[in-house]
């Protein structure tokens, strides 16, 4: 019976062995099984962290590209077939102006592109940059971000544009400082925001000066963080008010540049076909026809005078009207929005008057003017300057370097635009009243430059190995 006993007991060891060596298996494997887990989902972080980085290194490519293209810009006439020649160059001249040695843009046919940039001092992170041409009125930026083995390429279109602000929608704009002096009032015939004034005077800090009973009926606009305003004698004010209740309440100090559009002269010079001559009398009272005054001339026009369509000059010239001029049509000056030397000149010393282009007759050499409304003087590369009275001036004027004095002043339907970088001055005795009602589009002869504006909704990540 002892011996059976026995037996059973030491049966009973062994199945606590097997069940011993069954758990231990099964906890090692398991033990396996957790390590290779968890070593996959290390791996898999770390993948996702690379991924992220190069994600993140695209990004910020982005935003190095968004930066240096907002300061993109050509000229409006540039026709569509070179469009994207243009903005290669334009942008290589930005980066250039800049010092930005780190981007180095090469233009090979269509595609303009900006080989490897390092991000964060010290880092692997780096992206490159491809810019192309996808039609007329886009253009596509891929940008791809690099980290260790992983890439990531983000893309998104930029449309051609303009810039949102032009200085016609003010009363007066110019890029040198203004200064009124003597009884001028500036307002409006509608409202007092027709004579709204914008002033760049990025070179000086007194960027405007009214001295006297002067007013400027809307509110001041000044480009020049730092620029100063200063009030002489006890009505020189602003929006209504004078003193520092005027400067606190209508003034506003580092705007955002607002756009001067491009003159093209070029435009209208095929119209100027009957050339005024050193034999032309230019004395007595005459009406003229779409004329070309040509470079040199110097003429003065003493006359009572009619003008019509389009009076062209070329460069150099000095024009003087001492006599009345009445105008139906547009003068236009082929120099430069750059030159600010004065060596060209527009004087009217007489009273002036015009009428609306619309009005010319219809006749053959009239046609297709009736339709170039805004303007009555683009004549950029020459001062301009007013004497006498007038009582409507059908449009825009533009020159580089404008001044009312004495008895000029009257009603302009459109805005003075001051290119020169030199003084703006009105003085005198007369007031002068803005009428921009319903002048929604630039007026003829003036082209917007070409921007490039970026399309959010065209953002798009793509995933290459």
């Amino acid at each position: 019976m002892r011996t059976k006993k026995l037996l059973r007991r030491r049966r009973r060891q062994g199945v606590v062995l097997v069940m011993a060596m069954i758990f231990m298996v099964v906890f090692s494997a398991f033990s396996v099984s957790l390590a290779t887990f968890t070593g996959t989902n290390l791996q898999i972080a770390k993948n996702h962290r690379v991924a992220n980085r190069a994600r993140y290194a695209a990004e910020s490519g982005l935003e190095v590209m968004r930066y240096w293209l907002s300061q993109v810009s050509i000229s409006g006439t540039t026709s569509d077939s070179q469009r994207f020649n243009a903005i290669c160059t334009s942008l290589q001249s930005v980066l250039a102006d800049a010092n930005a040695i780190n981007l180095n843009a090469t233009q090979s046919g269509s595609i303009l592109s900006i080989p490897s940039v390092s991000l964060a001092g010290g880092s692997s992170d780096q992206f490159t940059a491809a810019l192309q041409a996808v039609d007329v009125n886009s253009l596509r930026l891929s940008v791809t971000g690099y980290h260790d083995t992983v890439q990531r390429t983000i893309q998104v279109d930029y449309l051609f544009g303009s810039k949102a602000n032009s200085v016609f929608d003010f009363g007066a704009a110019t890029k040198g400082p203004l200064s009124i002096s003597g009884n001028i009032e500036l307002n409006g015939v509608n409202i007092a925001i027709e004579s709204n004034a914008y002033i760049e005077s990025l070179d000086e800090t007194l960027a405007l000066s009214i001295v006297g009973n002067s007013q400027i009926g809307g509110n001041v606009k000044i480009a020049n963080p730092l620029g100063m305003v200063d009030l002489q004698g006890g009505q020189a004010g602003i929006g209504g008010e004078t003193g520092q209740n005027a400067i606190d309440n209508h003034v506003e100090f580092g705007v955002p540049l607002a756009e001067f559009p491009e003159p093209n002269p070029a435009q209208f010079e095929s119209y100027a076909i009957n050339v005024i001559d050193a034999n032309t009398d230019t004395s007595a009272d005459a009406t003229f026809e779409n004329i070309r005054i040509p470079a040199g001339l110097n003429p003065h026009f003493s006359g009572s005078i009619t003008l019509k369509g389009v009076t062209f000059i070329e460069t150099p010239n000095v024009v003087t009207f001492s006599g009345t001029v009445d105008m139906t049509g547009i003068i236009v000056g082929n120099g430069s929005e750059n030159d600010d030397s004065g060596t060209n000149q527009l004087i009217f010393q007489g009273d002036v008057d015009s009428l609306p282009i619309s009005t010319l007759p219809a006749e053959s050499q009239y046609e297709g003017l009736h339709e170039q409304v805004g303007t009555f003087i683009m004549a950029p590369g020459f001062a301009i300057s007013f004497t006498g009275n007038f009582s409507t001036l059908s449009g825009a004027i533009a020159g580089n370097g404008i001044t009312f004095s004495g008895n000029a002043g009257g009603t302009i339907n459109g805005s003075i635009i001051n290119y020169s970088h030199q003084e703006m001055i009105l003085s005198g005795n007369s007031d002068l009243y803005f009428n921009r009602s319903g002048l929604d589009d630039i007026p003829a002869g003036f082209v917007p430059e070409i921007t490039l504006a970026f399309d959010a909704s065209s953002y798009r990540e793509l995933t290459l190995q």
